[in-house]
């Protein structure tokens, strides 16, 4: 085992960052290379991690903890448990798979390559951090190569998209660190009874003083901290950015932004929001608040991807309708919604990167993503269909794919929740699971069947390159289908203590009742 594993896979990507920038800018598949050896060697890592992490503990493991800025008592503090080991791996796979489907960037290669690395690094950062303050420059880090990425690589309407995406992204972060200031505040370290940014000190209660056992500042950091993850889930009304970021990114972008990125809002409820003020997150008014949402994004989102005609903003609303499911999952607090809801949180990540590289695969040969502009591509590539009908599958949770038993466990836990009456939310909220047939099998028929449209006759085959990003996910659409133990045992110890913590939590909250 690697000694502090976790600060080599969240840190190698910036050291492939500085080689990147030491190379001269005319060596394009030198830049290339570094930056596929870097995310590569983070999947080994990640490997190493998943074979030597214990399924039985709830306990933080790979703990690292240094002091980084004493006078305010702040820690270089990093740790994984069931809850984020899942992350870790994903942001792995997905950022070596990004590094390869971004090999035919040809424009500003070097700035490319070099704030993608650092997009990778402040991704990791945010999974492993266990210190507020630590989360938050992550979380920050991750900001400004995302801005980058889609206003100078994306396509015509790339700056409004970047401007969108930075704005919204900066609101939510504002709102973080006023919940943040007062949670340091007002949070006592138990050793030596001062101020703390440590998450796990926060999380315990007892450590709660001043106006942090005041009903009202309560709800309103809880409040504070939902908007700010909210945004980046993204949660109805806080979703708007997300269509135009995922149509005018890059190919490569756009499955980090919706494999990834995404997860990010949810993890950081499930990490911060929800152990350390459980009260709030149980108040009903919050609570019914929250699944009315999850609800709305699964019906709303997949209404908006019916109707679209531009394939990459179907599937960009699909995420929405999608991350709906991780909500409603989590809002019952039982083991079955909340380990289906991390499930879900993961195989989104897979299904959704294959979608966008899908996308990717025929926008670059057609240079356009009209549905109704293609027709019969299954007579002209075979292998491609095959591909895209797997993916197209899985997304609409065809049994025996991976979507299918992290949103079966998700509606099953949320419908059958004791501590809340949650019955009539999720019939409504399967809704979801027929509109999502719908509008994956009628795109499915208008793109690859028919007569084959005469400008694609000579439309290329599917390539090596591109079967090397895509065919990982659908083994893994298709292993974790049949085998979810696979990521459910890393997950089901750590979350069935997050529910037990959440439910059996004092209530500060002297009006909650």
């Amino acid at each position: 085992m690697i000694p502090n594993i976790l600060s080599f896979i969240v840190f190698l990507p910036v050291v492939g960052m500085f080689i990147v920038l030491l190379l001269p800018r005319e060596k394009k598949t030198a830049i290339k290379v570094v930056s596929a050896v870097f995310t590569g060697l983070q999947i080994v890592l990640a490997w190493q991690i998943y074979v030597n992490f214990d399924t039985n503990t709830t306990s933080m493991q790979f703990v690292e903890q240094v002091k980084w800025i004493e006078s305010f008592n702040i820690w270089y503090f990093v740790g994984i448990d069931g809850l984020s080991v899942s992350m870790v791996l994903l942001t792995a796979l997905l950022s070596f798979i990004a590094i390869i489907a971004s090999w035919n960037i040809d424009k500003a290669v070097k700035a490319y390559f070099a704030l993608f690395l650092l997009l990778d690094a402040g991704m990791m950062g945010v999974f492993v951090a266990l210190d507020f303050f630590l989360f938050y420059i992550f979380w920050e880090v991750m900001l400004l190569p995302m801005y980058f990425l889609i206003g100078i690589w994306g396509g015509p309407r790339r700056e409004y998209a970047a401007i969108k995406f930075f704005l919204y992204t900066l609101l939510g972060s504002v709102l973080m660190l006023l919940a943040l200031l007062v949670l340091y505040f007002n949070v006592k370290d138990p050793v030596t009874g001062g101020h703390t940014f440590n998450m796990l000190h926060m999380m315990d209660q007892a450590n709660h003083t001043g106006i942090l056992n005041q009903f009202n500042i309560r709800l309103l950091v809880y409040a504070a901290l939902f908007i700010g993850f909210a945004i980046k889930v993204p949660i109805f009304p806080f979703h708007t950015w997300l269509p135009d970021a995922h149509v005018e990114a890059p190919t490569p972008i756009s499955v980090i932004l919706a494999g990834v990125l995404l997860k990010m809002g949810t993890y950081g409820m499930l990490r911060i929001s929800f152990p350390i003020l459980p009260d709030a997150m149980k108040w009903e008014p919050f609570l019914y608040g929250f699944v009315t949402l999850a609800v709305i994004n699964i019906v709303y989102g997949s209404l908006c991807a019916m109707a679209q005609s531009d394939l990459k903003k179907l599937v960009a609303y699909s995420s929405i309708g999608h991350m709906g499911v991780v909500l409603l999952g989590m809002a019952g607090l039982t083991s079955l919604g909340m380990n289906g809801a991390v499930l879900q949180m993961f195989n989104h990540g897979i299904v959704s990167g294959m979608l966008f590289l899908l996308v990717g695969v025929i926008y670059d040969r057609a240079h356009h993503r009209e549905i109704d502009g293609f027709g019969g591509l299954a007579s002209q590539m075979p292998i491609y269909t095959g591909i895209a009908s797997l993916a197209f599958f899985a997304n609409l949770g065809l049994p025996g794919l991976n979507n299918f038993i992290s949103e079966a466990f998700s509606f099953l836990g949320a419908f059958g929740s004791e501590a809340f009456n949650l019955k009539v939310f999720t019939i409504i909220g399967t809704l979801g699971i027929i509109l999502t047939a719908g509008y994956m099998l009628w795109t499915l028929q208008r793109v690859f069947f028919g007569p084959l449209n005469p400008k694609y006759v000579n439309m290329p085959e599917v390539n090596t390159r591109e079967l090397i990003t895509l065919v990982p996910l659908g083994v893994l659409v298709i292993v974790l289908g049949v085998y979810p133990n696979l990521v459910l045992n890393l997950l089901e110890v750590s979350l069935n203590n997050l529910v037990q913590t959440v439910l059996n939590a004092p209530s500060v909250l002297l009006g909650m009742q």
